[in-house]
């Protein structure tokens, strides 16, 4: 399994609930682009329509050979995910509470395939950031500390 992207700010800014995985469904060059790691997770997340169909929006796929991309191609245009029936029931389901929302945390490869990891995250507020940086800071503290032992 090689990762191709990951979102470190969804960790940062969200308490993550439970992780799911998805196929999503692309062109050819942008395969191609992904598979190269070109692809940005800033600022994207994940929603569920009308028709109960998931789609990842606001994720930056450059075109592969920029000379050579179609005329109509767009780079952050919304990509559908593709979930089990049963899944989209229970995440549809979920995302109606009030102050959940869905949040993409990495693409990687598996069996060839390019799959994207989302979760079902909580936002987090000032002062749990502050405390996620404070508490990261004695863990560096520590381990520093015993490499000098």
């Amino acid at each position: 399994m090689e990762i191709l992207a990951d979102n470190k700010k969804a960790y940062f800014n969200y308490e993550i609930l439970e992780k799911f995985e998805a196929g999503i469904s692309l062109i050819g060059q942008e395969v191609k682009s992904i598979k190269d790691g070109r692809i940005s997770l800033a600022g994207s997340y994940v929603v569920i329509d009308k028709n109960s169909e998931v789609f990842l929006i606001g994720a930056n796929v450059p075109p592969y050979q920029p000379k050579n991309m179609p005329a109509d191609y767009r780079s952050d245009r919304s990509r559908k995910l593709l979930l089990k029936k049963r899944e989209i029931e229970y995440l549809l389901g979920k995302s109606r509470q009030k102050g959940l929302t869905m949040v993409p945390l990495r693409v990687y490869t598996k069996k060839g395939k390019i799959k994207i990891e989302f979760g079902l995250a909580k936002g987090k507020r000032e002062f749990d950031k502050r405390e996620s940086i404070k508490n990261r800071e004695t863990e560096r503290e520590m381990q520093r500390e015993l490499k000098h032992f």
